[in-house]
């Protein structure tokens, strides 16, 4: 893993430690997972349901099988943060290079290639308005989002600047069944599964 450095860390607010303080004091003992933003903390209280995960690990797998070896859709632990910008986020899908995942603590966010969400049924904005928001300014090059509430996506890349700050120049919106390139990778949205499907609950 790669760690901000500590001239990085000293930058962060006492409401930002403060915030991070409470979520590491939670570990695993509160229901949910929680993200830091500039609004403050987010939390997620549904439990993941199978369209869900059964498309992160679809998408996972038909990266890596393009993708070089040296390179991991990862997901799971642990976040990415920008301290200084007061963010704390963890995406489904992150593509890293497997060597920037030694060390310890969290990942530095400008180590990710990509990152990739599955549209949440219960609070969609935040994967189609505040982690829009946030990944360009934790200079993450590439956010793909699936949503299976509709069978489409966007791929967003092209970081430049604006008056409220970072944002993506470019989008490419998508439907299911539609290849999708994300990074220098493209792969197949084929059998990706929507909410309400026989696959699994709807969330």
């Amino acid at each position: 893993m790669t760690i901000a450095p500590d001239d990085a860390r000293q930058a962060a607010s006492p409401l930002y430690r403060a915030m991070r303080d409470f979520v590491e004091s939670t570990d695993g003992t509160l229901p949910g997972r929680f993200e830091i933003t500039k609004e403050g903390i987010v939390l997620d209280m549904m439990a993941p349901v199978r369209p869900h995960e059964l498309t992160a690990l679809r998408l996972r797998k038909r990266l890596e099988k393009v993708m070089p070896e040296e390179i991991v859709a990862h997901t799971g632990e642990p976040d990415v943060e920008m301290e200084p910008e007061g963010i704390m986020r963890r995406p489904d899908i992150m593509v890293i290079a497997e060597a920037d995942m030694e060390g310890e603590g969290s990942f530095d966010p400008r180590t990710l290639i990509a990152a990739v969400e599955i549209v949440s049924h219960s609070n969609p904005d935040n994967d189609w308005v505040a982690k829009m928001r946030d990944y360009p300014l934790l200079g993450i090059p590439v956010y793909a989002v699936f949503d299976p509430r509709t069978g489409s996506g966007a791929v967003l890349t092209d970081i430049h600047s604006t008056s409220d700050g970072p944002r993506y120049a470019t989008r490419k919106d998508f439907v299911y069944g539609e290849d999708v390139t994300i990074g220098d990778w493209t792969v197949s949205t084929d059998g990706l599964p929507l909410y309400g499907d026989r696959t699994g609950e709807r969330r």
